[in-house]
């Protein structure tokens, strides 16, 4: 597999909810860095799976991917239905799509390192006030820290 192939194989893994073989494709040492959150790889496992039990009818449509060596970066258009619980605001039962970018490393075949940006405020905006309420109140007024995800096995 090619850089690019194994930086999708990612997003594929988790759109399929297939997280053993996301396990594969992530080196024991990766990190992701991305909207106010460092996770370790069985973190962004356990974020990526409460993500998937958040939305229903998950799809991802790869608008731009660009390669530098070892680094890939794609833009991402994601659509789904909020269907559960998700970043601690409660399932809206919209239709939502999300829009970011990431660039992920990529080591001996496994990527190391994510990046990424995700319009988290238009998220919150399309699930709907009190979403976005909380969200803003939480952040922006008390500096809430996010709980991290804790990956199910």
């Amino acid at each position: 597999m090619n850089n690019e192939e194994t930086a999708l194989a990612v997003s594929r893994a988790i759109l399929n909810g297939t997280f053993n073989e996301l396990d594969t494709l992530l080196a024991d040492n990766f990190t992701y860095t991305g909207d106010g959150l460092v996770l370790t790889k069985d973190q962004y496992i356990g974020f990526m799976q409460g993500l998937k039990d958040a939305m229903s009818n998950m799809t991802m449509d790869f608008t731009h991917v660009i390669s530098d060596g070892d680094i890939v970066s794609i833009r991402f258009i994601t659509r789904a239905k909020n269907t559960g619980k998700f970043m601690g605001a409660p399932a809206s039962k919209k239709d939502v799509v999300i829009n970011g970018i990431f660039m992920r490393k990529i080591e001996n075949g496994k990527v190391i390192q994510e990046w990424q940006t995700t319009d988290l405020l238009g998220l919150m905006s399309q699930m709907g006030f009190g979403a976005l309420f909380g969200y803003s109140v939480a952040v922006g007024l008390f500096k809430a820290k996010t709980k991290i995800p804790e990956r199910r096995r």
